[in-house]
């Protein structure tokens, strides 16, 4: 059983001939009427996967913190784009403002920025944060000039990847095309790929994947930065250096699944390579850092031990519950990375470092 966007892909793939993985994951999260990220409401038990900002409020107190501490290095400009890509339903953000309204001057600076493709997430950021009168954009290039704070959480591993394989004659580009009954499926491209000067060299048998499009997103970044300052804080699953291999993975319902079954209505995801958007950037950067080290560093285990002194027995069992979940080797601790890209002027930002005196 398909879906209608996957009758379109596969109609597609008929008229014109098989597609990148990368176009079908373009189709597949973001066509404009049947995509996953505009139809679903993708976050929470009714949804496919949770982040975590909605497993802790110390989460995006924590990020806020961290981002009001670079304003003030910036010299608390008058007026900076705070600025969030996938900001899910608004709770980091949401978070990060309430601990961060002491700070003096930094909200009146503020000028907040959503880049948004959901309709339903839409929503759900305009009741968390009416307040601020956030200014939704379908791409960050639509975000006006002008000093930077940006975060993106769980952001750049929904952006599409290519994939590749290593045969005898060098390296051939995994398509999506037709089986004979008309269903997706996934074959190699005839010829050798025009991408093989990005890849590294490897054996038979090995498999690649990158993403233009986090490259080119980072390269976009880092020239906001080169050109109007600022700073820029991406946490996600992947690597810290780019890595043979294919990672794609698709979830629907908070279980594992086909990557071809149900376009549209499941979600599609891909390690991120941490090293490669550095490297794009173009600018100085700091990690990246397992996210348990990073939020230990900036006092998770003191704002959660705050906490449970005001919280009843229960609520302190779901505080540690929490925690571990965010810090936890096992958990998203070491999974997750965090990179912050930013200027060569300052000191090396909190976080990196368990000295972050030290210049970087």
């Amino acid at each position: 059983m398909t879906t209608e966007l996957g009758r379109l892909i596969a109609h597609r793939i008929a008229l014109t001939g098989p597609i990148s993985i990368a176009d079908f994951m373009t189709e597949a999260l973001g066509h404009p009427r049947l995509g996953y990220y505009r139809r679903a409401m993708p976050l929470g038990a009714e949804g496919d996967f949770t982040t975590a900002p909605e497993i802790s409020q110390m989460f995006g107190e924590l990020l806020g913190a961290w981002l009001a501490d670079r304003w003030l290095t910036m010299g608390s400009p008058a007026s900076v784009r705070l600025v969030e890509l996938g900001p899910g339903r608004g709770t980091l953000m949401a978070d990060a403002l309430r601990a961060t309204r002491g700070v003096p001057g930094f909200h009146a600076a503020l000028d907040l920025h959503l880049v948004e493709t959901s309709g339903p997430l839409r929503t759900a950021q305009q009741t968390a944060l009416a307040a601020f009168a956030p200014t939704w954009h379908e791409h960050f290039d639509e975000v006006p000039a002008g000093p930077l704070l940006l975060v993106a959480n769980e952001f750049f591993d929904a952006l599409p990847v290519r994939q590749f394989h290593r045969t005898a004659e060098g390296w051939r580009e995994r398509m999506v095309g037709l089986a004979p009954d008309g269903t997706l499926r996934l074959a190699l491209a005839p010829g050798l790929t025009p991408f093989a000067s990005a890849l590294a060299d490897a054996a038979p048998g090995a498999e690649a994947e990158f993403s233009e499009a986090g490259r080119a997103l980072a390269a976009a970044i880092g020239a906001r930065l080169h050109q109007d300052g600022g700073w820029a804080l991406i946490i996600d699953y992947g690597y810290d250096s780019s890595t043979p291999g294919s990672s794609l993975q698709a979830v629907r319902g908070h279980r594992g699944a086909d990557i071809l079954a149900r376009p549209g209505e499941t979600d599609l995801s891909a390690h991120v390579d941490f090293a490669a958007l550095a490297a794009a950037s173009g600018r100085p950067t700091f990690g990246p850092v397992a996210q348990g080290d990073f939020l230990r560093r900036l006092g998770i285990l003191e704002r959660a031990h705050a906490l449970k002194r005001q919280a009843s027995p229960e609520q302190g069992r779901a505080l540690d519950a929490a925690l571990a979940r965010l810090i936890a080797p096992d958990q998203m601790g070491t999974l997750f990375r965090v990179l912050a890209m930013g200027d060569d002027r300052s000191a090396q930002p909190a976080g990196f470092s368990d000295t972050p005196s030290d210049a970087t």
